[in-house]
C-alpha cells in the first residue's frame, strides 16, 4: 500500500518536471536548449517524456490549423500580391543584374587602380618605417664614422668621448640590430686601441723630451721663462685624460713616473770626459735643467700626474748625483779659467733651478769647495808666472831715461824716493824689473780671487776673508817657494842675491798698499774684527834672510875656491916679501863684491863682510893645521904671516861702512896671536900669562899651539939629521930642540890640566 503511494508520488514529480522542461523548451532559444535536453536524457523517464512531447506537438499543430483556417482569405490575397511583386522583382533583378554587369565592367580598372594604390600604400608604410629606422640608426653610424676619423687623425681623447656617447646614448636605441651587436663587441677593442695608441704617443713624447732636454735647458738658462713652450705637452695631457676616463689613471701615473726616473738617472750620468771642456759641463747642466723644467710644468698643469713629494725626491737624487759628479770631474781641472767658467755655469744652473722653486743651497756650499780648488789652480798658475818673471829678470836696477818711463814704473809699483826724483836722467830705480811685475801679478791674483766670489751670495766680510786667505797662500807658499828656488839655484851669483835682497825689501814695504788694495775692492776695513792680515812681510823677510844666508854661503864658497889655489911650500927656507898671489886675487874679489853691497841694508853688508872674514880666517887656520902638513918651516910661517897681514889690511880698509874701528880685524885675531907667538918665539910670556883674562895670547889655544909646534919640531929634527956634519950647527939645533920639547911638555901639561 505504502509502496504504491510512493510510486504515485514519484510519477507526479516526474510529470511536473517534464512539464517544466516542455515550458522551458517552448520559451528558450534553440541555441541554448542543449542543457535542457541533456537533463532529460540523463534521467530514466525519457520514454514518457517523448510521449508527452508528441502530445504537446499535436496540440500545437491543432492550434496552428485553427489559426490558418481563420486567416486563409488574407493568405490568398497575400499570395496574389506576391505574384505581382514577383514580376516586378524580376524586372528589378534584371535591372540590378544589368547595372551590376555595367558596374563590374566599369569598376574593373578602378579595382586595378585600387590594388595598385593598396600596394603603394603598403610600400609607403614600409618606406616610412624604414626611414624612421634609418633615422634612428644614422646617428649611430655617423658617431661610429666620426670615431674612426678621430682615431685615424690621432685625436684619441675626442675619440674616447665619442666612444662613450656611442656606447651609452646611441647604441641602446638600436640594440636589436645585428650591426649594433658588432659595434658593441668592438667597443673594448677600440678602447684598447685608443689606450695603446695614446701610450705610443706618450712614449714618443718621452723619447722626444729626452732628446731635447739639452735645448730646453739651454733656453731656460739663457732666459728662464718660456722654455717649456718649446715642448708640446698635449700627448701627456691626452694620454692622462684617456687613462683617467678609462679608470686606469694610477697605472698611467706609475708608468710615467717610472720612465721619468729612468730618464733622470740617464741625464744625471755625466760623460767620462766632461771635465775636458766647458761645453761638456754646459751640456750636462742643460739636460738636468731641461728635465726639471718639464717636470715642473707637468706638476703645475696636470693635477696630480706628479706631486711635490715626487719632484722633491727626484731633485734630492739629482742634487746628490750632480754634486758628486762635479766634485769628481772638477778635481781633474788644472786650468783656473775653466774652473772660473765652471763656477759661473754652476751659479747660472743654480739660479735657473731656483727660479723654478728648487732648493740650491747645497750647490752654493759645493761652490765653496770648488773655490778652494780654484785657489789651488790659481796658485799653480801663478807659480808658473812667478817662475817666468824671476827666470827672465836681469837682476839689475831698472834704468830710467825719461820722465815718462819714470812715471810708468811708479804707476806700476808704489815707490817714493825724493832723492831719486831730484836726480837728473838717466837714473836707476834700486829694484829690478821683477818688483813691479810681481806686485802687479799679486794684484791680478787678487782680482782673479774676487771674480770667483761674485754671485755666490757672500757677504763683503766673507769675500774679504776669502781673498786675504788666498793671497796669503800666494805669498807664503807660491811666491815664497819661487823666491827660495831662485835663491837656491846653483848658478846664482852674488849680484843676483844682492838684488833679490833689495827687491824683497821694497816688496815688503809694498804690503801695506796691497792691504789697501784689498780694502778698496771689498769695502771691509782692516781693523774690522776677525779680518785676516796679509803675511807678505813675513814672506819677503824670509826670502831676504834666505838670500842673505845664501850670500854668506856663496861668499864662503868663493873663498874656498880661491883657497884651493893656495900652494904653500911648507918646507921653504926663503923669507918672502909679498902676499901670495891667490890671496891677493881673493882680496880683490872681496873688495869688488862688497862694493856691490852699497844698496843693501847696512847690517846685511856688515854681516856678509864679517862672515867672509871669519870664514877666511878659519880656513887659513885649517890650512895651517891640517894633518897632511906634517912639517913646516919658520920661513913658510913667515910667508903665511904676510898673507894674514894682507887680510888684516883688507879688514882695516873698511870694505863695508859701519864697523867700529878694528871690529872687522877681530876676525883674524886668533891667527894673529898664534903667528905672533911663533914668529916672536914668545913662549915664556904665553906660558906665564896663560889663563889670565888680559894675557897677550888669550886667543891661542894650547892644543893649536902644540899642533903647530910639533910640525916645526919635526922639520927641525929632519933638517938636523941631514946637516949632522956641522957640529956647531947641531949644537944650536939641539938647544932649540930641547926648548921645543920643554915647551911642548908644558903645553901638554896645560892641556891635561884643562881637561881634568
Amino acid at each position: 500500500m505504502d509502496r504504491g503511494k510512493m510510486a504515485e508520488a514519484e510519477s507526479l514529480e516526474t510529470a511536473a518536471e517534464h512539464e517544466r522542461i516542455l515550458r522551458e523548451i517552448e520559451s528558450t532559444d534553440t541555441a541554448c536548449i542543449g542543457p535542457t535536453l541533456r537533463s532529460v536524457y540523463d534521467g530514466e523517464e525519457h520514454g514518457r517524456f517523448m510521449e508527452k512531447l508528441e502530445t504537446r506537438i499535436r496540440n500545437h499543430d491543432r492550434e496552428i490549423e485553427k489559426m490558418c483556417n481563420f486567416h486563409y482569405q488574407g493568405f490568398v490575397d497575400s499570395i496574389t500580391e506576391l505574384l505581382k511583386v514577383r514580376g516586378e522583382a524580376q524586372k528589378l533583378k534584371n535591372q540590378v543584374t544589368d547595372t551590376n554587369r555595367k558596374l563590374q565592367h566599369e569598376g574593373k580598372e578602378l579595382v586595378i587602380a585600387m590594388e595598385e594604390l593598396k600596394q603603394c600604400r603598403l610600400q609607403q608604410r614600409n618606406i616610412s618605417a624604414t626611414v624612421d629606422k634609418l633615422m634612428l640608426c644614422l646617428p649611430v653610424l655617423e658617431m661610429y664614422s666620426k670615431l674612426r676619423d678621430q682615431m685615424k687623425t690621432k685625436r684619441h681623447y675626442p675619440a674616447l668621448k665619442t666612444l662613450e656617447h656611442l656606447e651609452h646614448t646611441y647604441l641602446p636605441q638600436v640594440s636589436h640590430y645585428r650591426f649594433c651587436k658588432v659595434m658593441v663587441d668592438n667597443i673594448p677593442k677600440l678602447r684598447e686601441e685608443i689606450k695603446d695608441v695614446s701610450m705610443s704617443d706618450l712614449k714618443d713624447f718621452l723619447e722626444s723630451i729626452r732628446k731635447h732636454s739639452d735645448k730646453i735647458g739651454e733656453t731656460a738658462m739663457k732666459q728662464v721663462p718660456g722654455a717649456q713652450d718649446l715642448v708640446d705637452f698635449s700627448p701627456v695631457y691626452r694620454c692622462l685624460h684617456i687613462y683617467s676616463v678609462l679608470g686606469a689613471r694610477e697605472t698611467f701615473e706609475n708608468y710615467y713616473r717610472k720612465q721619468r726616473r729612468k730618464q733622470a738617472r740617464l741625464v744625471l750620468q755625466p760623460p767620462s770626459n766632461m771635465h775636458e771642456t766647458l761645453d761638456g759641463y754646459r751640456k750636462y747642466f742643460n739636460q738636468i735643467v731641461g728635465f726639471f723644467v718639464v717636470e715642473d710644468h707637468i706638476l703645475h698643469t696636470t693635477q696630480g700626474l706628479v706631486n711635490r713629494a715626487y719632484i722633491d725626491e727626484l731633485w734630492e737624487m739629482a742634487l746628490s748625483k750632480t754634486i758628486a759628479a762635479l766634485r769628481t770631474h772638477s778635481s781633474y781641472c788644472s786650468d783656473p779659467n775653466l774652473v772660473l767658467d765652471l763656477k759661473n755655469l754652476i751659479v747660472l744652473f743654480a739660479d735657473t733651478l731656483q727660479v723654478y722653486g728648487f732648493p740650491v743651497n747645497q750647490l752654493f756650499d759645493m761652490l765653496l769647495e770648488i773655490r778652494d780648488q780654484y785657489s789651488e789652480t790659481l796658485l799653480k798658475k801663478w807659480a808658473g808666472i812667478f817662475r817666468n818673471i824671476l827666470d827672465s829678470d836681469n837682476y839689475s836696477p831698472i834704468p830710467v831715461t825719461s820722465e815718462e818711463i819714470y812715471k810708468k814704473v811708479v804707476g806700476q809699483f808704489p815707490f817714493q824716493d825724493i832723492e831719486l826724483e831730484k836726480q837728473p836722467f838717466p837714473k836707476k830705480f834700486p829694484f829690478s824689473e821683477f818688483v813691479p811685475k810681481v806686485y802687479n801679478q799679486i794684484k791680478e791674483f787678487i782680482y782673479a780671487c774676487l771674480k770667483f766670489s761674485e754671485d755666490l751670495h757672500l757677504s763683503s766680510t766673507e769675500v774679504d776673508d776669502m781673498i786675504r786667505k788666498s793671497t796669503n797662500l800666494l805669498l807664503t807658499r807660491t811666491l815664497s817657494n819661487s823666491l827660495q828656488n831662485v835663491i837656491k839655484r846653483k848658478n846664482i851669483g852674488l849680484t843676483e842675491l844682492v838684488q833679490i835682497i833689495i827687491n824683497t825689501t821694497h816688496l815688503e814695504k809694498s804690503c801695506k798698499y796691497l792691504e789697501e788694495f784689498i780694502t778698496n775692492i771689498t769695502n771691509v776695513l782692516p781693523e774690522t774684527v776677525h779680518t785676516t792680515k796679509l803675511y807678505g812681510t813675513t814672506t819677503f823677510k824670509d826670502a831676504r834672510h834666505a838670500a842673505e844666508e845664501e850670500i854668506y854661503t856663496n861668499l864662503n864658497q868663493k873663498i874656498d875656491q880661491f883657497l884651493q889655489l893656495a900652494d904653500y911650500d911648507w918646507m921653504t927656507g926663503d923669507l918672502g916679501n909679498k902676499a901670495s898671489d891667490y890671496l891677493v886675487d881673493l882680496i880683490a874679489f872681496l873688495r869688488s863684491t862688497f862694493a856691490v853691497f852699497t844698496h843693501l841694508p847696512g847690517k846685511v853688508a856688515q854681516t856678509a863682510c864679517m862672515s867672509a872674514c871669519k870664514h877666511l880666517a878659519t880656513s887659513l887656520m885649517q890650512l895651517l893645521l891640517e894633518a897632511e902638513v906634517r912639517q913646516l918651516t919658520l920661513g913658510a910661517l913667515q910667508q903665511f904671516n904676510l898673507d894674514v897681514r894682507e887680510c888684516e889690511q883688507f879688514a882695516r880698509s873698511g870694505p863695508v861702512p859701519g864697523f867700529q874701528e878694528d871690529t872687522l880685524q877681530l876676525a883674524f885675531i886668533d891667527l894673529r896671536q898664534l903667528l905672533d907667538l911663533f914668529i916672536q918665539w914668545d913662549w915664556s910670556t904665553y906660558l906665564a900669562d896663560y889663563g889670565q883674562p888680559n894675557c897677550k895670547y888669550l886667543r891661542v889655544n894650547p892644543v893649536t899651539a902644540l899642533t903647530l909646534l910639533e910640525k916645526i919640531s919635526r922639520e927641525m929634527k929632519d933638517t938636523s939629521r941631514k946637516n949632522n956634519m956641522f957640529a956647531q950647527f947641531r949644537k944650536n939645533e939641539r938647544d932649540k930642540q930641547k926648548l921645543i920639547d920643554t915647551v911642548a911638555k908644558q903645553l901638554r901639561g896645560l892641556i891635561s890640566s884643562h881637561h881634568s
